[in-house]
């Protein structure tokens, strides 16, 4: 599933791209993709609508219009590319939003698990997301968060309603980086691990952004211009199992917690606690 850096490399390229155009024509060939809304009236919400902004909440996009706002939820596998209309469409095409100028916004979802919706200003469940993890200033703020907080690391870590946009990708590499293992309790961390904790998620994140996010084997995940990102070249952990850990060289370890895969170095993340010293 598409995380934050997949997600803001898609809205950054789509404000940039969409920003000021007006939606001239809309197909929907998929009911579950729409499935909040009957198939006439969410073409009536949208047609002649302009697009003012391109935002993000934690993992879904959301193009503020100038009456309410489309959110689309990438779910699995889907697919926002930008098209001519003359082309083509792929295998799994669900919606088209046609656009002043020529372009095409096309919702691609093999597997159907994504969404589009149309909400008020209010933005319905959006609102009760929790806080951004690049919109956290400080170690003190994380720390204050995870303060009362019991539950194990990695499930705080891709609370949705904790921190918004993190995934099973991004809790590992972070974990990793801050030496710290998936099962912690988080109200059992010292200061010096929140401040670890604090700069490997910015870190992370940001350079998952940088790289444009994380293609995996599939290459389900593509950007706007159909593109795949280059992060998993920099994967420490996740997907690496029995490869050597880049840092100590012992062989990366898969465990399941909660039904999902979750990678670590066993020497680097111990489950002893072990001191690595403020300057990391």
């Amino acid at each position: 599933m598409p995380e934050l850096p997949e997600v803001e490399t898609i809205r950054r390229d789509l404000d940039r791209e969409l920003s000021g155009r007006v939606i001239e024509r809309v197909v929907s060939e998929g009911a579950r993709s729409i499935r909040r809304h009957d198939p006439v009236e969410f073409v009536c919400r949208l047609l002649g609508r302009t697009v003012v902004t391109v935002d993000r909440r934690g993992k879904y996009l959301v193009f503020h219009l100038d009456e309410g706002a489309l959110v689309i939820h990438l779910g699995m596998s889907g697919q926002l590319l930008l098209a001519s209309p003359e082309l083509s469409l792929a295998r799994h095409t669900h919606v088209v939003l046609g656009f002043s100028g020529d372009r095409d916004l096309r919702f691609v979802d093999p597997r159907t698990f994504g969404e589009a919706f149309v909400s008020g200003p209010e933005l319905g469940e959006l609102s009760r997301l929790g806080v951004d993890p690049l919109s956290v200033v400080s170690a003190s703020q994380l720390g204050s968060m995870l303060a009362a907080r019991t539950t194990k690391l990695k499930p705080l870590l891709m609370d949705q309603h904790f921190l918004a946009g993190i995934g099973n990708i991004y809790s590992d590499e972070i974990l990793f980086t801050a030496h710290l293992r998936y099962d912690r309790s988080a109200a059992t961390l010292t200061p010096t691990e929140v401040r670890r904790l604090y700069r490997a998620m910015v870190s992370i994140l940001e350079a998952g952004i940088e790289h444009r996010g994380s293609s995996l084997s599939d290459e389900q995940y593509r950007d706007v211009f159909g593109v795949t990102g280059s992060h998993q070249n920099h994967h420490q952990v996740y997907a690496r199992e029995g490869k050597p850990c880049r840092r100590c060289h012992q062989p990366i370890i898969r465990v399941k917690l909660g039904g999902r895969s979750t990678f670590l170095c066993p020497r680097c993340q111990p489950a002893i606690l072990r001191d690595f010293g403020s300057s990391r």
